[in-house]
């Protein structure tokens, strides 16, 4: 029998999932481990492309003894299911029903992970638990600390099993969470905390509200003009331009984590940013090794014209400007490959 979380005696019945990187196999995993009757709704967010359809939903439903699916924008939160993100949105949790936006990136993800467990925080506090599995980098985090915040749980899954460590070695670093565990022992768990009673205390400081920086982050996810046009924004303007629409950062600290959020709602953590920032430092290299090649190739093609009519000392000149072009174009050229060569490395350590 499916229930709504919309009673006044519950257990920790709002589950929510965050994965990338090496994620489709443990999520199965954990799922598979969850009975039918599991008295708890699952919400799920794992880094995809925008481009094309998710099969999440049908790899999980021949895994688990929920029901999985994508949900619609306004569909009530229902027991016993699994709620996956769609393509190019963020999957968020309102108070009864789930918002299913097309807000602004978080951590150059949409879906994010960030805003899920955020929203989810919001709404319904201490009965929320908060798991973050394998990926890169570290979305995820800032989420799970507002989770805790809330008076929630927080679970990341064992940095030594996870294929990619860098998601829950950050939250484990960052947020004091409850437990570290492989995710063959998340199941259980799972069940006893979602059978298990929330304290009423801990209900009626869920039900007093979240902060207003809780309240303006999450408003932004959904879109909400007030939150984006908000004067009484936290933190202070940093010296860094949003990648994505070029405005001012503000730099943001929650305990020794430090984030970054534009007035549109783009926001990055410190690592999502650098990641970020090399991007962007790597296409420019390679735009200018281009133009130097293109140079090379252009001088070289004067020298010649001009030895071909006799201008022996404008052909030098040419020629200068070539060698001068093919040595800059060596220079980048080494660096690029250095680059290369410690991404590979970064690669094989995380594997490893």
């Amino acid at each position: 029998m499916e229930h709504t979380p919309e009673n006044n005696k519950t257990g920790h019945d709002i589950i929510v999932v965050g994965a990338s990187a090496g994620g489709v196999e443990v999520l199965s995993q954990l799922v598979r481990g969850l009975p039918a009757n599991l008295p708890a709704a699952i919400f799920v967010v794992l880094h995809i492309s925008p481009n094309g359809p998710s099969v999440l939903p049908n790899i999980l439903n021949r895994r688990s003894a929920l029901n999985a699916l994508h949900p619609k924008d306004g569909d009530p939160i229902l027991h016993g299911r699994i709620y996956v993100a769609p393509p190019d949105r963020h999957l968020l949790v309102k108070r009864g029903h789930i918002q299913v936006a097309h807000g602004p990136k978080e951590n150059r993800h949409r879906p994010a992970i960030d805003p899920l467990f955020r929203t989810a925080a919001r709404a319904y506090g201490a009965r929320v638990v908060g798991i973050v599995l394998s990926g890169t980098l570290d979305d995820g985090t800032a989420g799970l600390m507002a989770i805790k915040n809330q008076g929630g749980v927080a679970i990341a899954q064992d940095p030594e099993e996870a294929l990619y460590d860098s998601m829950p070695r950050s939250a484990i670093e960052n947020v004091k969470v409850d437990c570290i565990l492989p995710v063959s022992e998340m199941p259980p768990v799972l069940v006893r905390l979602a059978n298990e009673l929330v304290e009423e205390i801990e209900l009626q400081e869920e039900n007093n509200g979240s902060d207003r920086e809780l309240d303006m982050e999450s408003g932004m996810a959904e879109l909400d003009i007030g939150a984006m046009q908000s004067g009484n924004r936290p933190g202070k303007p940093s010296g860094y331009s949003c990648p994505e629409c070029g405005g001012v950062l503000w730099e943001l600290h929650d305990d020794n984590l430090l984030r970054f959020r534009c007035r549109v709602g783009h926001a990055y953590s410190a690592e999502s940013l650098l990641d970020n920032q090399n991007e962007v430092l790597e296409e420019a290299l390679w735009s200018a090794l281009r133009g130097l090649k293109e140079r090379g190739v252009l001088a070289q093609r004067m020298a010649k014209r001009s030895r071909e009519q006799g201008h022996n000392l404008t052909a030098q000149r040419f020629e200068a400007q070539a060698e001068e072009a093919e040595q800059h174009a060596e220079v980048i050229r080494k660096v690029l490959l250095k680059q290369a060569d410690e991404e590979n490395g970064a690669g094989e350590q995380a594997i490893g």
